[in-house]
């Protein structure tokens, strides 16, 4: 459940020979300029922002101003991402480094940002960032990309500016988290992990950059909801010592730490903090915070530093904060804390990072302008950056055939339901992006939309869209429990497109969702609740309400009426793509009577991934005994997201008394032919291997819906 990442920018892969030989000219072109030594020059500051005319990049800029209302935003200054080879020398449609740092000297500015970016290997548990050079090639990443720029840098022509080195998103926090003993770990971060090359590539740039007397850098640490948990802090913290001690690097080569690279975590929580109690329960244990000793991006820094610090690294180590796409305002923001029916609707009510999960990363939908660039914003924070440029996709939303390297990520898919990293969770993403570092003029209008602070004199951002959606239709309560109701309804329209719908109980909004259905938790027991929803666009345009639906929750806990059921699951096979499912299921009554077992039928939803003649089943172990127990596949009328088929489970006869549940229920499901199965994509699969509740495997008496929520 801890989370990963974030994306990159604008990747074009050149033919290996053309850029090698591209990068040796370029080398040999400068061979006789002569690097200043740190002797002779004026002592580094502590601050590099202190006093900084950051630089304007004009290719973002013009992008940017040629929006509607984007001209408010377009001289905000932003990193420039050196994300291949070929960007140092500059490529067709894109200015190399040396020509940026001739346009910043023409603007006057004494600050460059720069994205240092092309491990061997790079986002090795991501795939619409990976990038062009593979695990073991450390020696082209330093002889090919690391030398070329120090040598571009250390021309005295520049030594009035300030060099701001972003080093290597992502590539540190993976080996703390996915490189194995994880749900989220990757064979490719494992090789990483093994070889080493991370923190060698890390260590070069450090080492290599740090011996300039200009030049600061900055390594990139995650964000609060992937390094945030006790159990990754201090070892990120000591793996970051490491990688700045490695290839001939000290911890004085270090200026500082970044958080929240092309993210989307809030820079504060204002309605929700961490110490925070609701009846008697911290805040901790709700959903979203999953027991995270932080909430926002600035606590987390703040927290990290002092972890660094005792690791060795110098007190006056400063952070920096992404703020380029963390402002989530626009209708969908919380004006104050939410209420105290318990800590899920606590937080998720009052929260302003509106994100379904916090491991989303990928072209949030309803996210808007973060804190606009800013000087020494707060206590151990040198800048407020933006880091990532606004408008520059993290990924397509669907396959794409290209020549720059660039993967298709799932998480980047809308429809997708999600993966360990982020709680098998929909992925909230914005539909019909581009390629990673591609220009996203729905992405850049919506984040202008919903810019906070507000953006004045951006015309709202919407490029003149003043057109609302229509109102959603068929509001339907889909499944209610003692404390939540689920609902679900037909999408709405827009002459742009629908970007998000807002729920409504009572009047007041509750809860946001990019799809069409949502579950409302944290409710009182026997007690009738009212709903609308609301359609909303990029442009912040929100549609008239829904009809009304009414819901009243169960009287009693579980989900079961009166049986109060429930079902819990584990999962008995880790591979998601071998040729067989195998789910272990377990049935509860939390209720006050006993449970007739012969009227209830439990569903896991799955997709069959093929059109094969037929499914066998077994019942391998059961503690009430498999005799009891029957199970047969069902075909779907019409597919759902994440399933066309669903493993029925029911039972001969007997009852499940009060307070009992019914043991381990192991159970296997095949082709008839034995093909494989894609799992990773199944409604109700997760990666649990112990019991736990299961709200995505669905419960029902006498043909009643009483637990969970269907697809």
């Amino acid at each position: 459940m801890h989370s990963r990442r974030p994306d990159p920018s604008p990747r074009r892969r050149p033919p290996r020979r053309t850029a090698a030989l591209a990068v040796g000219a370029l080398v040999g072109a400068l061979s006789l300029i002569t690097v200043p030594q740190s002797a002779s020059a004026a002592a580094k500051l502590d601050n590099p922002y202190v006093g900084a005319k950051p630089y304007v990049n004009p290719d973002w800029s013009a992008r940017a101003a040629a929006e509607p209302g984007g001209s408010a935003v377009a001289n905000q200054p932003t990193f420039v991402w050196l994300d291949r080879i070929a960007a140092i020398a500059g490529t067709s449609d894109a200015r190399g480094l040396k020509a940026h740092l001739d346009a910043a000297e023409a603007q006057g500015a004494n600050l460059v940002q720069l994205v240092i970016y092309d491990l061997p290997g790079r986002d090795c548990a991501a795939l619409a960032s990976n990038g062009e050079l593979g695990p073991d090639e450390l020696g082209r990443y330093q002889s090919d990309y690391i030398d070329p720029i120090a040598a571009i840098l250390a021309d005295p022509a520049y030594a009035n500016l300030r060099i701001v080195n972003l080093i290597e998103p992502d590539s540190l926090p993976n080996l703390v988290t996915n490189a194995g003993g994880t749900a989220g770990s990757t064979t490719q971060c494992a090789t990483m992990k093994a070889n080493g090359n991370y923190e060698k590539g890390v260590g070069y740039a450090l080492h290599k950059l740090g011996a300039l007397s200009n030049a600061y850098n900055y390594i990139d640490a995650g964000h609060h909801g992937w390094l945030g948990w006790d159990s990754n802090l201090v070892p990120a913290a000591q793996e970051f010592k490491k990688a700045a001690t490695t290839g001939g690097a000290t911890v004085s080569d270090v200026t500082g730490f970044i958080v929240n690279t092309a993210n989307y975590s809030a820079t504060k929580e204002p309605y929700v903090k961490i110490t925070d109690t609701v009846n008697g329960q911290t805040v901790r244990q709700s959903k979203w915070i999953d027991w995270n000793q932080y909430d926002d991006e600035t606590t987390y820094a703040q927290g990290l530093r002092s972890a660094l610090v005792s690791q060795g690294f110098d007190s006056g180590t400063g952070m920096l904060i992404d703020t380029s796409r963390n402002g989530w305002g626009g209708s969908a923001r919380p004006a104050g804390a939410g209420p105290t029916t318990g800590v899920d609707a606590y937080v998720d009510g009052g929260r302003i990072d509106r994100r379904i999960h916090a491991g989303n990363w990928c072209n949030q939908s309803g996210a808007g302008l973060g804190e606009r660039p800013a000087t020494a914003p707060d206590t151990g924070i040198d800048a407020y950056v933006w880091a990532k440029p606004p408008g520059e996709s993290d990924g397509a939303s669907q396959a794409v055939d290209n020549d720059e390297g660039k993967g298709f990520d799932r998480m980047c898919d809308p429809t997708y339901t999600g993966n360990a990293r982020n709680g098998n969770n929909p992925t909230g993403a914005l539909s019909n992006s581009p390629l990673a570092g591609h220009w996203f003029s729905a992405q850049f209008r919506q984040l202008l939309a919903n810019a906070y602070p507000p953006v004045s004199g951006s015309g709202g951002g919407g490029g003149g869209d003043t057109q609302a959606p229509t109102a959603p239709t068929g509001l339907t309560v889909s499944a209610t429990t003692a404390d939540s109701v689920s609902l679900s309804w037909s999408a709405a329209t827009d002459n742009t497109g629908v970007t998000g719908y807002d729920v409504y109980r009572g009047g007041t909004r509750v809860g946001s969702a990019t799809g069409t259905s949502y579950t409302d938790t944290g409710l009182s027991a026997a007690t009738t609740y009212t709903y609308t929803v609301r359609a909303k666009d990029a442009a912040g345009n929100v549609s008239t309400a829904s009809s009304s639906v009414s819901a009243t929750t169960r009287s009693s806990g579980g989900g079961g009426g009166s049986t109060g059921l429930k079902v819990q699951y584990k999962n008995n096979d880790s591979s998601p793509t071998d040729n067989q499912i195998k789910p272990g299921l377990q049935l509860v009554n939390s209720g006050s009577g006993a449970a007739d077992l012969s009227k209830v039928t439990v569903r896991y939803w799955f997709t069959g991934d093929s059109s094969a003649a037929g499914y066998q089943t077994w019942c391998d172990y059961a503690q009430l005994g498999c005799s009891a127990v029957r199970t047969s596949v069902t075909t779907l009328p019409s597919a759902r997201t994440g399933a066309d088929h669903t493993l029925d489970v029911s039972f001969a006869s007997g009852s499940l008394a009060a307070g009992a549940n019914s043991g381990d229920i192991q159970l296997r499901l095949a082709k008839s032919d034995w093909s494989n199965f894609s799992e990773s994509d199944d409604y109700s699969r997760g990666t649990g291997t112990s019991y736990a509740d299961a709200p995505k495997v669905t419960v029902y008496v006498g043909g009643t819906l009483v637990w969970g929520t269907e697809p």
